[in-house]
C-alpha cells in the first residue's frame, strides 16, 4: 500500500496553507464535540503528514466549546499564542530549528480627543473611576481603539460615547509609546485634534446610571491652569503642542485614504498635509 493510499484511509485535520510555510487548522463553531482520545488519534498523524510535506508552523484555532482539547494539544507540543472571547489560538513549531512564529500583538492602541470650539473652550470630562478619580481633574475624552477601527473613527466614537457631542477629526497632534502598561503590553497613544459639530452635552444613560462621567466645556486657559497639568509631564507637553498649533507654529498629521498590500481594506496614512502640499506631493 503506497503512502497516498494510507493517507486516504487515515483521518487528518483539515488545514489551509499560510503564507510562511505553515498550516492553519480552524475547528469552527459548528465542529462536533470530540473527546481527547479521538482528537489525539487525528492530531498525531496530521502532524506527521505536515512534517513530511516540510511544513513549519501549525496554528490551531480552538473554539470555546472544544476547550477540553487544550490539554491534548499542549501535551503534543503546542503552546498558547492568543485568546479572543470565542476562541483560543495555539501554535506548534515542527522543525528542530528555532521557531519563527511571530509573537502575539504587543501593543494596545489608545486615543485622546482634544475637542476645541470657536470660543477656545475644550470639551472635558471628569471620571469617577480610573487613575484620576477623586482628584477633581478635568481631562479630555480618552479610550481604546476597537479591533478593525481607524484611529480617526475611534476618536469620534469616544467623544460621542462619553459626552454625546458630535465631532470632526482634524489631525493627530502627537503620539506616545509606553511599555508594560496593560498586562505587560506596550501602549500607543494618539492625541487627536477635533472640531465639534454640536455643542450640547448629552451623557448616555448608562454612563449617568453608573455615575462614571461628568462633562463640560471649559476655557482652554482654565484647563491648562489645573495643577495636575504641570505635574504630569505628558499632559504639559500636549498642552504646549496645542498652543503651538494655535500659533500656527506646528502641524500635525492628517489621514489620507490609501491601500496596503497587507489588507484588502482601505487604510489611512497620516501625513503632514501642509508640508506635502508645499512640496506638490499631494
Amino acid at each position: 500500500m503506497d503512502e497516498e493510499t494510507q493517507l486516504q484511509q487515515i483521518q487528518l485535520l483539515k488545514s489551509t496553507n499560510d503564507d510562511h510555510g505553515g498550516v492553519i487548522v480552524e475547528l469552527d463553531d459548528d465542529h462536533n464535540p470530540m473527546d481527547s482520545t479521538t482528537f489525539l488519534s487525528i492530531l498525531r498523524p496530521s502532524i506527521s503528514h505536515w512534517k513530511h510535506l516540510g511544513k513549519r508552523g501549525v496554528w490551531v484555532k480552538l473554539p470555546i466549546h472544544l476547550v477540553n482539547l487544550v490539554e491534548t494539544l499542549v501535551k503534543e507540543g503546542f503552546w498558547y499564542h492568543h485568546a479572543e472571547p470565542k476562541y483560543l489560538m495555539l501554535v506548534h513549531w515542527i522543525p528542530e530549528s528555532g521557531s519563527t512564529i511571530p509573537a502575539n500583538a504587543s501593543h494596545r492602541v489608545g486615543v485622546g480627543a482634544l475637542v476645541v470650539n470657536e470660543k477656545r473652550e475644550i470639551l472635558v470630562v471628569q471620571e469617577k473611576s480610573g487613575r484620576y478619580q477623586g482628584t477633581g481633574f478635568w481631562k479630555f475624552p480618552t479610550g481604546v481603539v476597537d479591533q478593525g477601527e481607524d484611529i480617526c473613527v475611534a476618536a469620534i466614537r469616544e467623544v460621542k460615547e462619553e459626552t454625546g457631542v458630535d465631532s470632526k477629526f482634524v489631525e493627530i497632534l502627537a503620539f506616545s509609546q509606553s511599555h508594560k502598561t496593560f498586562f505587560e503590553k506596550s501602549d500607543l497613544y494618539f492625541v487627536c485634534l477635533m472640531r465639534p459639530l454640536s455643542l450640547d452635552i448629552q451623557i448616555q444613560e448608562t454612563e449617568i446610571e453608573a455615575a462614571q462621567v461628568l462633562a463640560m466645556w471649559m476655557p482652554f486657559d482654565e484647563y491648562a491652569a489645573q495643577p495636575l497639568i504641570d505635574k504630569h509631564e505628558l499632559l504639559k507637553v500636549i498642552k504646549d503642542i496645542y498652543l503651538a498649533k494655535v500659533d500656527k507654529q506646528y502641524s500635525g498629521f492628517t489621514p489620507i485614504s490609501t491601500r496596503s498590500d497587507l489588507s484588502e481594506e482601505k487604510t489611512h496614512l497620516y501625513v503632514n498635509v501642509g508640508d506635502m502640499k508645499r512640496c506638490n506631493s499631494i
